[in-house]
């Protein structure tokens, strides 16, 4: 099992960044795919971004493709998730998800992931 906790959430204006990270417990991190869910309110939770075990393989939503970049730390047991340019409509609680199945591919449901952090709002004004 593992524990995850996000941090780096709060409000920008739009056009700024935020860098969000997830940090996670336990020795296995490296073996859990990670990916970053958001929702906002009074919508579904929706798939941003994922990254396979080794980071040789991630994945985008369209909404934030060009904008966002997700990386990894196994070392550190941290996945990160930049955020440039952002919008209004990125404004959600975002969301840090990790899959305990090896993949070679992202998988972008949130029903393939096992564990999850308590999430961490993210505003942007405009």
């Amino acid at each position: 099992q593992v524990q995850l906790v996000e941090s780096g959430g709060g409000l920008v204006q739009a056009g700024g960044s935020l860098r969000l990270s997830c940090a996670a417990s336990g020795r296995t991190f490296s073996s859990y795919a990670m990916g970053w869910f958001r929702q906002a309110p009074g919508k579904e939770r929706e798939f941003v971004v994922g990254i396979i075990q080794n980071g040789g393989s991630t994945r985008y939503s369209d909404s934030v493709k060009g904008r966002f970049t997700i990386s990894r730390d196994n070392g550190k047991n941290t996945v990160y998730l930049q955020m440039n340019s952002l919008k209004p409509e990125d404004t959600a609680v975002y969301y840090c998800a990790a899959d305990r199945q090896w993949r070679t591919v992202v998988r972008p449901v949130a029903g393939a992931y096992d564990y999850w952090g308590q999430g961490t709002q993210v505003t942007v004004s405009s």
